[in-house]
């Protein structure tokens, strides 16, 4: 999960309130089942000892939600009588949860956001161009379009039977590769700001393979083609969604083996080397596992993934913290070692998001069945240790 979305949370300090609250509107009496769920959240935050300041803040954000296309899921992040961040969330939270502590409680959101849900630029192809759409948490938005220039039209008359066939043939299908070739640039170009893991390609097998082999490499590596999408009316949209959610889930698959297969790599005994999912010799001591060790590398920048483990103990575990993202330490004298004069408990989970926030690194929340780090936290390292 990229964790950018959580940096208008790293410009503050604490203490923070953090509420998650079901937002759906699936039932008749579902206007009175949701003041009830706002006021619980509101007064479960007073109990905890919330400033009112922020306790109204929160009051009001929620209040003023639409009553129209609510998400499943609300978390909202306050402090100083201020929501710093509201984020919808793909999955209903299973009870109302309402805390005040120095760290936002960022650390259910792993499970909550739910990487099930797709986050995608799709792009439909054809010879005129391409209309782009964003998928977020299953909801598709148009993002803009693509159009050749207009002297891409004239290539769909009928060619002329004679000499001149050739000449034509090849003038149309140069026309296409400069469409294609403007596509793929345009591509490249709004990709960084999508927010997108994922390009999806859709359209006429030709027409997804010439953008596809034009696209920067980077790129090429987040990037799949289906079919049964396009630019005409008419296409099947639920056999097409349907296709983008299976698109998804091999992708999240994928990526998931890749970092555990580095993780595993890392671990190796000193003098010894590894390969991870993608079959690049890693280095022993590019990984870290358990709180203490992954705590030091956090302290030092070295996140590149940080790995949660569901059913695991280690992520509630206390640590150390201060005002900063590095200041994170086992040992409060660690952290009082960085100037910190009043260092304050938190859970590992949300002072570890918080520092991997603040590094620009990932974080995987990994299944309980799937062999991660024994403790329930461990790393990926930008080096090794």
């Amino acid at each position: 999960m990229d964790l950018s979305f959580l940096t208008p949370l790293l410009d503050r300090t604490g203490p923070w309130a953090s509420v998650y609250l079901d937002t759906s509107r699936a039932t008749e009496d579902a206007a009175q089942r949701r003041a009830l769920i706002d006021r619980a959240a509101v007064n479960r935050l007073g109990g905890a000892g919330a400033d009112e300041r922020t306790c109204v803040a929160v009051r009001d954000r929620l209040a003023a939600e639409p009553a129209a296309d609510s998400p499943p899921g609300r978390a909202l992040f306050a402090a100083d009588g201020d929501v710093a961040l509201d984020v919808p969330l793909a999955v209903s939270p299973p009870d109302v949860a309402a805390t005040w502590a120095p760290l936002p409680h960022t650390a259910p959101l792993l499970g909550l956001l739910d990487d099930a849900m797709p986050r995608c630029l799709v792009a439909a192809v054809d010879r005129t161009g391409a209309e782009l759409e964003r998928c977020d948490l299953g909801r598709m938005q148009p993002a803009g379009a693509v159009e050749a220039p207009q002297w891409q039209g004239r290539g769909h008359r009928a060619p002329p039977a004679d000499r001149y066939e050739w000449h034509y043939r090849h003038r149309v299908e140069d026309a296409w590769d400069r469409t294609a070739s403007i596509i793929a640039d345009h591509l490249a170009r709004v990709w960084p700001e999508s927010g997108a893991d994922l390009l999806v390609l859709a359209g006429g097998a030709r027409e997804r393979r010439a953008v596809h082999d034009r696209l920067p490499q980077q790129l090429r590596a987040v990037t799949v083609e289906v079919d049964g999408g396009g630019r005409a009316a008419g296409i099947d949209r639920d056999a097409f969604d349907r296709q983008i959610r299976e698109a998804w889930a091999d992708h999240r698959a994928g990526h998931l083996d890749t970092v555990l297969g580095a993780f595993q790599a890392g671990l190796g005994r000193p003098g010894e080397h590894g390969t991870d999912g993608a079959g690049t010799e890693t280095a022993p001591g590019a990984a870290a596992q358990g709180v203490p060790a992954v705590v030091s590398a956090a302290r030092q920048h070295q996140l590149a993934a940080l790995l949660v483990q569901e059913g695991g103990g280690d992520p509630e575990r206390p640590v150390w913290i201060g005002p900063s993202p590095e200041h994170i330490g086992v040992q409060r004298a660690d952290v009082r070692a960085m100037g910190v004069d009043h260092p304050e408990l938190a859970p590992a989970a949300d002072a570890l998001l918080r520092a991997a926030t603040a590094a620009g690194a990932e974080a995987l929340l990994v299944p309980e069945a799937s062999p991660g780090p024994p403790g329930g936290v461990g790393a990926v390292l930008r080096w090794a240790a």
